[in-house]
């Protein structure tokens, strides 16, 4: 009844929706609950203050305390429970030895394009969430034919993720959350999960002190104390094969590759200045140069044009010899006049005299 009613809020078909959590009555709804405590936590909706102007100060008090907190992801639709990831069948009849995320993020609009999440409540042995993810691998490995004829990884059918770049495109990330209600020590189980995992987890180091990921699975891990505590942004998920905790949005992502290409485009960019420069440094010594040999002309002394220094410079064989080489435009066309004049005065005096 509550995935119909959610199916009429969000405008969504039902078999969108998830799948019934079938054991509430027998388990007290543990599971599912703390699959809800998951989703605030990571959606970290706001209050709308206007509407708690009459509670006592101590709830307004905590609700400011919500609004100011850093945002969570998305919004309620982007969040889906119980969905099936089939390694064979069909989306709508999955076969067997698939996973069933118990939440599903797309939220790109944040930086988490997709994500599955795994809900464990400290009863599960790393064994057994090693066969969960091993199913996860499955999935994310499987592939079909599009709409379009072309075989695609069977989830890029279904949700958006931008393609990455050659060499680095990894799974879609699988959070993992440890609520310590059961009798397991989360930290114990994550390292033993981490050494169970490695095969799908591990990327291949590059010089520049990153790796790549293509074809691993990323799988981030936190506490649900911690991520109801600071959500998304809090420096409170470890990814395997790393040192430190980062935020959500480092933990599944590649920073420090990032960073090496931003290193590597500051350095390109760097050498394509520097080629640049020499390239106007030697144009302008040509420039000089070439303004060093510039012809003078011989009655004014001004430095020829570049047309009339090329006028001058050697012809084909039958073309028309330069008379006046030595002269500008200006004083060759003033010598050529007095010529003329000269020529034409000449016949004049001749009978005269």
């Amino acid at each position: 009844m509550g995935l119909k009613a959610a199916a009429r809020e969000l405008g969504r078909p039902v078999g969108e929706m998830g799948n019934p959590a079938r054991g509430a009555g027998r388990t007290g709804a543990l599971h599912p609950m703390t699959v809800n405590e998951a989703v605030l936590a990571l959606l970290r909706p706001k209050p709308d203050l206007t509407q708690l102007a009459k509670e006592p100060a101590d709830i307004r008090a905590a609700a400011q305390a919500a609004f100011d907190a850093p945002a969570g992801l998305g919004t309620i639709a982007s969040y889906t429970t119980e969905v099936a990831l089939p390694a064979t069948g069909t989306w709508a009849n999955p076969g067997k030895g698939g996973a069933q995320a118990d939440i599903v993020i797309t939220a790109p609009e944040d930086g988490v394009p997709l994500l599955f999440v795994e809900i464990d409540n400290c009863f599960e042995s790393a064994q057994v969430l090693a066969g969960k993810i091993d199913k996860y691998m499955r999935f994310c490995q499987r592939k079909v034919k599009d709409v379009d004829g072309k075989e695609r990884p069977m989830w890029r059918t279904r949700w958006w993720v931008p393609d990455g770049r050659h060499g680095d495109r990894p799974h879609p990330p699988l959070l993992l959350v440890f609520n310590r209600i059961g009798p397991r020590n989360p930290h114990t189980v994550s390292a033993q999960l981490a050494e169970l995992t490695e095969r799908h987890w591990k990327g291949t180091a590059y010089e520049g002190g990153f790796h790549m990921y293509d074809g691993k699975l990323p799988i981030v891990v936190t506490g649900m104390k911690q991520l109801k505590e600071h959500g998304p942004a809090g420096a409170v998920f470890r990814r395997f094969g790393r040192p430190h905790n980062q935020t959500l949005i480092e933990a599944i992502g590649n920073p420090r590759r990032e960073a090496a290409d931003a290193r590597q485009r500051a350095e390109h960019n760097a050498r394509q200045r520097e080629h640049q420069a020499e390239l106007r440094r030697i144009a302008a010594q040509h420039r000089a140069e070439r303004e060093a040999r510039r012809p003078v002309c011989a009655g004014c002394g001004t430095r020829f044009t570049d047309e009339r220094w090329k006028a001058i410079e050697p012809a084909e064989w039958d073309a028309p010899r330069e008379t006046h080489p030595h002269l500008c435009d200006d004083c060759k066309h003033q010598a050529v006049t007095a010529e003329r004049h000269a020529e034409q005065a000449g016949p004049e005096h001749q009978e005269h005299d």
